[in-house]
């Protein structure tokens, strides 16, 4: 089983970030957005040097259960581990678009936004998301920033009462026909003829880590860096050997260091993280 600690170290070991030409070369990626995700499943499975794509696919069979469709989170999930949302940016600070998907704590199988084949690719209920958002260039790998939704995002309910106070909201309009939808909410036959539809979908978005986490590292001028930043009971959970593995790492540009972030749900609370650096 794989874990975020053993894809900081194959990414702080491989030190390629030029991912265009690292995956448009080997007919994997359509452009940036592929070449991303491609990367993080690299990173994990620890195939960066793996070139015949059947051995490849083996070895993301035996550490992956679940490797996304494209309307539907979450893009990977980690047999018996957490799941990750794969974000792409041209900009170093724009917004997360997460378009009717609403941020996320956790993974949930009882989301109505995850599909059937996703629910069953293993026995799940709840799984720990790391969003990894990463920047670029139209040929480099500027940043990569991996962050725990548990410390990123409010719990459930927080977006819950919003979209069902909304969803109701629009249910209380006299005198059209509602279906049922995932989404806001769907009215048919608006006009006379019964010949338009409308469909209500929320536009979620939210701040980039960077922003959120501006306190804990300042923007710099390499011309890469990877920030994680890792709960310590999360960190603690993982296996010794990852942990030895990791802090084993010598490199006068990675680090490690004990600190906290805000709660999400209480900003007046801290929670104690790993902040793990790496800079090229």
């Amino acid at each position: 089983m794989t874990n975020i600690l053993e894809a900081i170290y194959n990414i702080v070991i491989q030190k390629n970030f030029k991912i265009k030409d690292l995956y448009s070369g080997r007919n994997r990626a359509n452009g940036m957005g592929d070449a991303l995700e491609n990367y993080i499943k690299d990173a994990f499975a620890d195939t960066f040097t793996i070139h015949q794509e059947i051995e490849r696919m083996k070895i993301f069979n035996e550490k992956f259960s679940w490797l996304g469709s494209q309307n539907n989170p979450p893009d990977i999930m980690i047999k018996n581990g957490d799941a990750i949302e794969v974000k792409k940016t041209q900009s170093a600070t724009s917004g997360l678009a997460l378009n009717s998907s609403y941020p996320k704590a956790d993974l949930r199988n009882t989301s109505p936004m995850i599909t059937k084949e996703c629910k069953e690719c293993e026995d799940w209920e709840i799984k720990d998301l790391i969003y990894c958002v990463g920047h670029t260039n139209d040929s480099d790998l500027k940043s990569l920033w991996m962050v725990y939704g548990n410390i990123y995002a409010a719990k459930l309910e927080t977006y819950e009462r919003i979209k069902n106070t909304i969803s109701s909201g629009i249910k209380t309009i006299q005198n059209v026909i509602f279906s049922e939808t995932k989404e806001l909410g769907r009215v048919n036959r608006v006009d006379p003829l019964g010949i338009t539809n409308l469909r209500i979908r929320g536009m979620w978005q939210i701040e980039n880590p960077r922003k959120v986490f501006d306190y804990l590292h300042p923007q710099n001028n390499s011309s890469f860096e990877l920030v994680a930043i890792i709960p310590v009971n999360k960190y603690k959970s993982f296996p010794n050997q990852s942990i030895k593995k990791i802090e084993s790492l010598i490199n006068n540009n990675f680090t490690i260091e004990d600190t906290n972030v805000k709660d999400p749900n209480n900003p007046a609370k801290l929670i104690e993280v790993k902040l793990i650096k790496f800079t090229a």
